[in-house]
């Protein structure tokens, strides 16, 4: 095989030969082409039978690093259970949640717990309706393929959203039990009703902008995007329930104990089960080597409601995060984390790791790309957030692996947990939040810059 990858490599060169600029492929570029390819090679007919009938990620699994990575943990922050957002794309608001059901479940003294995010996720929706619908108004008077009106028009909602969509959604609206306002076929199957909302959206749009154009006034414009949210609000209501403005509940304690039946606001509630927590006190980080470090940057419009606030972090070296991600699981703070969750997964095994497939070794192809150039080219981003809760360390406590609490079920990787490597943090972990007492005061002051703002069509977002 090493003989046949030679040759290949010495035809390759003397393509620059055949090639000319601005020339589609040639019959002489062809037969170059071809030549680095050898069909009678032993080993590439061996490889080339298997990948035809198995798939590459099974052929790339690295044997001799199979059972190498187990599931133990020197430091661990309190969990309590497993969350399953199913078929839809609410990670962020599952991880969300999690970082505080452990300290609702202390607070209540029950055995078990979960928020409702149903409810989240209802209001969520309707606030991204109205968000898109005054984006509209705003830059209505430019035309359909301008770069902004493009990006507003391509998705107006989705399920999507970060930890300032969070806080936005929880100082306005509290929370409720999952008991209160349980989940739907519709919110854990959200492709049907997104849609929906998508062509009633942009067909909404269109109204708008056609009213700015007729120059109608402002209170007429208003007025008909307060019955198009009626719309909105009536589908949203239809598919998941309707978020309760009071309700009454008790609960069974851990001795067996029945609590009082009590009446509740949303934000009451918010209150009640979580009287030390403040949002505010959370920071947003993300490592993006495309950047430099040290900064603050805010993301355009990233939002999910008109009057909440965007998306603003620090960027920081990966070394950094790790440090601060330590620091909080030690002081029994999980961590919200965003990755690229499906490179290097071993699903079945639990375990993401650089070591788990060998793409090089199968394809005989050399794959080079790091972080910063994966970014760059749309190779790799933040596609799933997950809560980190778990840190083994060596005897100097430098991390060695970690470990996710994930929102896929329990039946998904180890018992609904993601155990991932140190190294694999450094190259697929984006995004971080945790409470600012974690973080040196010298990375804090970042927060006091005025942020550079960055279009929400960058590659990071």
């Amino acid at each position: 095989m090493k003989k046949s990858l030679l040759i290949g490599v010495a035809s390759l060169l003397s393509l620059a030969a055949v090639a000319q600029p601005n020339k589609g492929i040639s019959k002489d570029m062809l037969d170059q082409i071809k030549k680095t390819y050898n069909a009678n090679d032993p080993s590439t007919r061996a490889i080339t039978n298997a990948l035809t009938h198995v798939d590459a990620k099974k052929l790339a699994e690295n044997n001799a690093f199979e059972g190498k990575i187990d599931h133990l943990f020197k430091y661990k922050v309190d969990v309590s259970g497993i969350t399953d957002q199913k078929s839809s794309g609410r990670c962020w608001m599952f991880t969300s949640l999690n970082l505080f059901r452990p300290k609702a479940i202390k607070q209540l003294n029950v055995s078990e717990f979960e928020f409702s995010q149903s409810y989240l996720y209802f209001y969520d929706l309707l606030e991204k309706s109205n968000l898109f619908l005054e984006n509209v108004i705003a830059t209505a008077t430019s035309p359909m393929d301008d770069r902004r009106v493009e990006w507003y028009f391509k998705s107006p909602v989705d399920d999507g959203g970060t930890w300032a969509g969070f806080i936005n959604l929880v100082d306005k609206y509290g929370l409720v039990p999952k008991s209160v306002m349980p989940e739907t076929n519709t919110s854990s199957n959200t492709s049907a009703m997104g849609s929906i909302l998508k062509s009633r959206l942009r067909e909404d749009g269109l109204t708008l902008r056609d009213m700015v154009a007729k120059k109608a006034k402002p209170s007429a414009i208003e007025a008909q995007k307060a019955t198009m949210l009626g719309e909105v609000y009536r589908i949203l209501a239809l598919n998941l329930g309707e978020p309760p403005t009071t309700f009454d509940w008790r609960y069974k304690k851990k001795d067996g104990a029945i609590s009082d039946l009590q009446t509740y606001t949303p934000i009451s509630f918010y209150h009640a089960v979580l009287p030390d927590v403040k949002v505010g006190d959370y920071v947003m980080m993300m490592n993006d080597p495309t950047r430099p470090y040290y900064k603050l940057y805010e993301i355009e419009n990233y939002r999910n409601a008109q009057d909440g606030i965007n998306w603003c972090y620090i960027n920081l070296p990966v070394e950094d995060l790790k440090q601060i991600a330590l620091e909080s699981i030690k002081g029994n703070e999980a961590v919200y984390g965003g990755v690229d969750v499906g490179k290097f997964l071993n699903s079945a095994d639990g375990v993401s790791a650089l070591e788990n497939y060998d793409y090089e070794a199968l394809y005989g192809i050399k794959f080079g790309m790091d972080k910063k150039q994966r970014i760059m080219t749309g190779e790799s981003g933040s596609s799933h957030g997950m809560a980190i809760v778990a840190v083994d360390v060596d005897k100097n406590e430098k991390p060695t692996k970690w470990q996710f609490e994930n929102s896929w079920g329990a039946s998904s990787g180890h018992n609904g947990y993601l155990t991932f490597t140190d190294s694999w943090f450094s190259e697929y972990m984006f995004r971080m939040v945790t409470l600012k007492k974690f973080i040196k005061p010298e990375i804090l002051k970042v927060l006091d810059q005025k942020p550079v703002v960055l279009p929400p069509w960058d590659p990071m977002f």
